[in-house]
């Protein structure tokens, strides 16, 4: 059973004039990882058709504290051998933050203090978006280019550590002025400037990092359970 918040549109009072409200953001993906057991395919409830592969790491059709989500068993983010089965993958551009507002929020439930959650790049290959779990509070990172070439990169943290096992409710926003983090509906964390483009030809990744050997390149997997994903502009 899939929980999620409703969406309030905000309505601005100027003296007694009541402003209209924002138009709603467009929906790009929309995972509500409702599948049941042995489910390799991830399917995009948006009408975009923007599936995804699911390893054969990750338990499907799992049921806790009242949600069917995926669950990804306890692995050291760090400790020989790479595993890619450990990973969800979408391959499509139409998932590139640009330039433009870019929102992901997910519903994710952890007792470890480590983890990449969902990201499209990485770390020394240019543009990426992350979000991660270091030290049990949720951090969530874009660097992108400039109109120059040069790569700007801005990133909020949520001061708390959310590592209880307990169910969270995550957004984090990209807007041409700066990020917003929104931990179970409170703002916790903004960071003001642009991010560039954040434009690149990897897919995006749930559950740790695509590019790495656990030698070189650790590949931070994520241990929990994910309720849903979704990503708007």
């Amino acid at each position: 059973m899939r929980k999620r918040l409703g969406t309030t549109a905000m309505i601005l009072l100027a003296g007694s004039a009541l402003a209209a409200a924002p138009a709603s953001a467009a929906t790009l993906a929309d995972w509500e990882m409702n599948e049941g057991p042995g489910a390799s395919v991830m399917q995009d409830s948006s009408g975009n058709g923007v599936n995804g592969q699911i390893g054969t790491s990750i338990v499907t059709g799992f049921n806790v504290l009242g949600a069917t989500a995926y669950h990804w068993p306890f692995k050291s983010p760090t400790k020989p051998p790479a595993d890619p089965q450990r990973l969800v993958q979408v391959n499509a551009s139409s998932l590139n933050p640009g330039t433009g507002t870019y929102s992901v929020t997910l519903r994710y439930r952890t007792n470890q203090h480590f983890g990449n959650i969902i990201q499209k790049g990485q770390a020394g290959a240019g543009a990426y978006f992350k979000i991660e779990n270091p030290n049990g509070q949720l951090n969530c990172v874009f660097r992108g280019k400039t109109s120059s070439g040069s790569l700007v990169r801005k990133a909020v943290q949520d001061p708390t550590a959310t590592s209880d096992n307990k169910w969270h409710i995550a957004t984090c926003t990209r807007s041409s002025t700066g990020l917003t983090l929104t931990m179970d509906g409170k703002v916790v964390a903004t960071a003001k400037g642009s991010t560039g483009n954040v434009t690149n030809t990897r897919p995006i990744t749930i559950g740790g990092k695509l590019n790495c050997d656990q030698v070189k390149t650790t590949c931070d997997y994520f241990t929990g359970d994910i309720d849903y994903i979704k990503i708007t502009n």
